[in-house]
């Protein structure tokens, strides 16, 4: 079919919309993330957990923090998955990946070398479960060896791919420490496994739906990918090379736009190139990066406003001194008083939601 013909404002507030970040706000959080599909999980708290921030920036002052924790340890209605919070209903969509995991040659191997270890630890969450990993003994019979932070770590390793595989289940963390659990006593009963390829095609065409506009193939990205295949429509952006995948049921809406303040790991902005393309926003996430050579900050937020990504807002809090300090908002463009007073008010509403005062 002919490529719908786009201008980049109309992309942007596509967007925008399908991250359900314009002015009609969601008022469930188990509703939101199964339309985005995905929380990502950061241990990062310069402000707040990347999780967390996501779900204020779409629910607002209704959020609570608790409200996810109840979600994935008591309802049951959210799951952890590889760093990921996902609809618990969801797992349907990866069984049949996990069935195959792990992926490399050395890590299957070591699993195979490890066969009694693997044993030992479903064993051990038989009996003793839910438990962390340091309530495991290590029997393992070959050490995991990375240059990493994993190496020798033979325990948190064997659960890591256990966990991919499905064969056990985060249930809890504590203090950020994961408190896993058989999988049979976690997943429901009558989960089904949707075949590979037609879950994969499902999960592009959810992708777009969350995303709106995307690439049909981007290199590949850590964790999730950011492409959708042939979900969707063509379409074609005036001043963007290439063609793009749009979600045809957000074509024509009309769109009203309000102030967001972003976690780095958002997903309209985690893609930096498509930030670029259709934003023009440039964003790098800072904290790795000596102090001296930041521009920004260490955890800084990308400040929405309407249907333009505007700045970055530089800011830390301090639980024990109550306050969120303000460092720096930097300006993209040049800020108009009201986006100004709009920016200041979010601000405002983010230490409101800590419970911690705005000190600039």
């Amino acid at each position: 079919m002919e490529p719908h013909r786009l201008d980049r404002a109309q992309a942007r507030r596509i967007a925008i919309r399908a991250q359900l970040l314009d002015a009609h706000r969601p008022t469930d959080l188990v509703a939101a993330v199964r339309h985005l599909t995905f929380l990502q999980i950061d241990p990062t708290a310069a402000i707040a957990p990347s999780a967390d921030l996501v779900a204020w920036s779409r629910l607002g002052p209704a959020y609570a923090p608790a409200d996810l924790v109840r979600a994935l340890e008591e309802d049951r209605t959210l799951i952890e998955l590889n760093a990921l919070i996902r609809p618990m209903e969801d797992l349907s969509l990866y069984r049949a990946d996990m069935a195959n995991s792990p992926e490399y040659p050395r890590s299957r191997k070591w699993l195979r070398d490890n066969d009694s270890f693997r044993r030992d630890v479903l064993d051990r969450l038989r009996e003793a479960g839910p438990v962390t990993s340091r309530d495991i003994p290590d029997t393992s019979v070959v050490p995991w060896a990375s240059s990493g932070w994993t190496g020798n770590r033979n325990v948190t390793q064997m659960l890591e791919y256990l966990g991919l595989r499905g064969e056990v289940a985060i249930v809890a963390r504590r203090r950020r420490e994961r408190v896993w659990d058989l999988a049979e006593r976690v997943f429901p009963a009558d989960l089904v496994t949707v075949p590979a390829d037609e879950a994969r095609r499902i999960r592009d065409e959810r992708r777009l739906r969350s995303l709106g506009i995307a690439r049909a193939k981007t290199p590949v990205m850590p964790m999730e990918p950011a492409d959708v295949g042939a979900a969707g429509e063509p379409a074609v952006v005036e001043g963007v090379a290439g063609e793009w995948r749009v979600d045809p049921s957000l074509l024509g809406q009309p769109f009203e736009g309000r102030t967001a303040l972003l976690s780095p790991f958002d997903r309209l902005v985690h893609n930096r190139t498509r930030a670029v393309e259709l934003f023009d926003y440039d964003y790098t996430l800072e904290m790795y990066k000596p102090a001296a050579k930041r521009r920004w900050g260490y955890f800084a937020l990308p400040i929405l406003h309407g249907d333009r990504l505007v700045g970055k807002l530089d800011a830390a809090a301090d639980r024990k001194g109550g306050v969120l300090a303000v460092h720096a908002i930097h300006e993209d463009v040049p800020f108009t008083q009201q986006v100004r007073r709009d920016v200041d008010h979010e601000v405002e509403q983010l230490g409101s939601w800590l419970g911690l005062e705005v000190r600039r």
